[in-house]
């Protein structure tokens, strides 16, 4: 299984994104349904088969991966300047993963299956009460 990887230029928290997408949804007109979220990049990824309905996109905010969404599909579009895009449609919830540094890049990039971080709950770390802290102090020490 592969996933795509993208920073959230601007965003510093978890929150934060969650307010975002909900505002920027509607910025490009498109209407994919109620249940979706909607990001807008130049171009279509090669690798369309393995990510459509099977991978997800994993958000690097404040220099480390921390969340995930499904991808339900990549859908080409035009742009308002009448150039050729890509609408990466996914399911809304956002999955905490357990966080990982990860340097600045440019664009998306692929991330295999072995490659990315666990989710919180499947690390055991996403309890009611959260304790995210506690996976990101782990992982800042290297012992997750």
């Amino acid at each position: 299984m592969i996933h795509l990887i993208k920073l959230c230029v601007g965003v510093k928290t978890l929150e934060e994104l969650e307010s975002y997408r909900e505002e920027r949804s509607h910025w490009w007109g498109a209407n994919y349904g109620e249940g979706v979220h909607v990001h807008r990049t130049r171009s279509m990824p090669k690798r369309r088969a393995e990510l459509e309905g099977q991978g997800s996109i994993y958000w690097v905010i404040g220099g480390k991966i921390r969340c995930r969404q499904r991808i339900v599909s990549l859908i080409e579009a035009t742009d308002d300047q009448g150039l050729g895009c890509c609408d990466i449609i996914m399911e809304k919830e956002l999955i905490r993963t357990v966080p990982r540094p990860k340097s600045a890049f440019q664009g998306w990039r692929y991330l295999t299956q072995a490659d990315a971080p666990l989710d919180e709950r499947a690390a055991g770390f996403a309890e009611e009460g959260g304790s995210s802290e506690i996976a990101e102090e782990l992982a800042r020490l290297g012992l997750i």
